[in-house]
Order: structure tokens, then sequence, then C-alpha cells
């Protein structure tokens, strides 16, 4: 066989490992678990970490004023240095809508070692700590839930005896480039972090969502969160890392009425999500990026050049192995099209965007070494080892 062929039955062999061998990451069909509900609904406190959220509150912070809970729920939502009045009308809108209690709270710019979220989420279980919550419901500024999603979500957690339970929120999925580029994040989330294999108490794997995050407060002070993690850049999966170090069962799924209502309309807007945090999941280890690139190059660029290039050459082994390769991937990613509601031909594409998502890795470590690190909103964060967990965690 020629050297191209042989590339071509690698990517074939590494996807029929992924197809099986990965914990089913491919399959969608994961929401949250089987619940009934409690004798008695614990108090909970909604923590929202914001900063600059004007644009978006508007269509998330009302649906949370707005839960249908039959225990006792409160919402601190801590202003994280706004500049564009996002406190004051974090205290309108609860005014016009009334619903929950909102506490709205300022801890002032995060102290040196701390990541500006985690600094708001600090402050914001701080000023919840007097109400003595038995659940801390940790959700960004931009995610909208329906009335049910915290009564789910605990009796969820209380059913399973879960410490932590986490919804991705589905994203926002309306231009092109977000049809092209948001199915695929969260299709290679999945494969790095199977959700079946976080729900495993023996397990090492644990990833969570950061958009919706329901955790016991005991549960958060045995794991020491959020000061353990307040340098992770990532802070989502350094969550659920140190809740399940701590003994914890955490769960993980995708969720059908919980959904982020921020635009991301441009290829930039979308590059920047991504380019911000690539490099700290990688550990900021060049070795690791390298091993990455090449990864991804023969996981995904290697089929449908094999094809293309083996029908060229008249290589039919090239061609039917790399076409192989390319039918199973396109396979695997018609589930989070269809959760998507997006048209399935666009499985097709994946390779195209798994470049795109390469392109976007290595630029996050040019930025890292050029000093702009993970910048967010006015911050750029260094390089902290423990930033970036592994799945293994």
């Amino acid at each position: 066989m020629s050297a191209v062929a042989w590339i071509c039955v690698a990517s074939l062999a590494a996807w029929l490992w992924l197809l099986a061998g990965q914990g089913f990451f491919w399959r969608t069909d994961l929401r949250l678990p089987p619940r009934r509900e409690p004798a008695r609904w614990p108090a909970v406190a909604v923590v929202v970490p914001a900063r600059d959220e004007a644009e978006v509150l508007p269509a998330s912070l009302p649906s949370l004023l707005a839960q249908d809970y039959p225990g006792r729920a409160e919402v601190f939502l801590v202003d994280d240095g706004s500049s564009d009045g996002t406190g004051a009308l974090a205290r309108k809108l609860s005014e016009r809508h009334g619903g929950l209690a909102l506490t709205v709270g300022s801890p002032g710019e995060p102290p040196a070692g701390w990541t500006g979220k985690l600094w708001a989420v600090r402050h914001g279980i701080g000023l919840a700590r007097a109400r003595e919550p038995e659940y801390l419901l940790l959700t960004d500024a931009d995610i909208a839930h329906e009335p049910d999603s915290l009564r789910e979500l605990v009796a969820a957690a209380e059913s399973g005896g879960f410490d932590l339970v986490s919804q991705m929120a589905r994203l926002r999925v309306a231009s092109v480039w977000e049809r092209l580029v948001v199915p695929a994040f969260v299709y290679f989330f999945a494969q790095l972090y199977p959700f079946r294999w976080i729900a495993r108490k023996d397990g090492g794997t644990a990833a969570a969502a950061g958009g919706c995050v329901l955790l016991r407060a005991d549960a958060a002070a045995r794991a020491g969160v959020p000061d353990a993690i307040r340098h992770a850049v990532i802070d989502d999966v350094a969550l659920a890392r140190a809740v399940k170090r701590s003994g914890g069962h955490i769960w993980l799924g995708l969720a059908d009425r919980v959904d982020s209502v921020r635009p991301y309309p441009a290829l930039a807007d979308l590059w920047r999500m991504v380019a911000r945090s690539a490099y700290a999941q990688l550990r900021h280890n060049p070795a690791v990026l390298l091993g990455t690139v090449v990864g991804l190059a023969v996981i995904y660029l290697v089929p449908p050049v094999g094809l293309v290039v083996g029908l060229a050459r008249g290589d039919t082994t090239a061609a039917a192995v790399g076409g192989t390769a390319w039918l199973v991937m396109t396979a695997t990613y018609l589930p989070m099209l269809r959760y998507y509601r997006q048209p399935l031909w666009l499985a097709l594409t994946l390779p195209g965007t798994a470049f795109l998502y390469l392109l976007m890795t290595v630029d996050s470590a040019v930025r890292h070494y050029r000093g702009r690190g993970a910048a967010w909103k006015g911050r750029t964060y260094g390089a902290a080892p423990e930033a970036a967990p592994d799945s293994r965690a």
C-alpha cells in the first residue's frame, strides 16, 4: 500500500476506536437523570457572576426571577466591575418582573491569583451564606432558564444523590458561522469529556458546563471551592474536578430547556471564545500542542484528503479507506446536528470546522507567548499550571 493509504488506515482505526471506545461521546440522549420530587425542597441560592452583561441580562435574569420552585430560593447577582450599568439594570429588572428575591453585590477588583469570574462567585457565595442554602446554582448571566429549571435540577440531584448536576446550555445557533462552529464546539467537548464517564463514581473523568451548575453547599465546602480553583481559566472543569476529587458524585448532560442568549454572529466572535482558553486546556505545554495539532490532522483532515488524493492518483485503497473514515466521522456528527436542529448535510463540513479549531488552538498558543494569554472583557490572565485540568482528574 502507498504511504497515503497507510495514513488513511491509521485515521480509520482512530475513528473506529472513537466510535465504540470513547464513552459513546457522539450520542446526544443524555439528559437529566431519572428524578422524583423530594418530600422537602431544600433552600437554594442562585449565584450569577456578571461583567458588562447589560445587553443580555433582559433576556436571562427575568427567567431566573420567574423560577417556579416550591422551596426557598434567592438570586445573588454579583456585578464584577461592569462599566455598562449591569448592576443597576438588574435591580430595575427585579422591580419590573418581581419573582424571587434579588440581591446585587460588587466585590471590587479581584486580587492577584484570582480570575474575575471566580472572585465574583466567591463573593456571591459569601452573600448567600447567611441564608444557609443547601444548594448553590451557579449560572452565567447569558443563560436563560425555563420556569421549571431549578425544580428539575434539584429533583435530579436529590433523586440521584449527586453533589453536582450540570447541564450544557443549548448555545445560540442563528448566523452562518454559529451553525458551522457551535455544534462542533459541543461535539469536541463531549469527545474530550464523555458525559457517560463523568457520572461514574469510580471514574477519573470530570467536567461541568459553567453556564448551569447545581452544587451542594456542603460539597463546595468540602472541595474548598472556589478558593481551591481561584486561578482556573477553564473554571467549570476545574470545579468538577475539585468536587470529584473530594469524593463528590457529579453528572453532566445536555439541556433541553436551558439556553444561552449570547450571540456570536461573526467568526471573530467565535474565534475569541475558543482561542482565549484553548491553550490553557493543553496546560500551556508545547509538546501537547504539537500532539493535538497532529491528532486533529490525522483524525479530521486525513479522511477527505485521502479520498480526494486517492481518486486523483487512482489509489483505490487510499480512496476507499479515507472515504470510509469520513463516513464514520460524518455519522458521529449527525446526532449533534439533530440536537441543534441543523441541516444534516452540515456533517460533511466537520473536517473544515476541525481545521478552524486547529488554527484557533495554534492562535491561542501564539497569544499566550505574546503575553495576551486568556483575555476576556478587558482582563488578561497569565499561565497558572493548574488552570487547565485534564480529563483524568
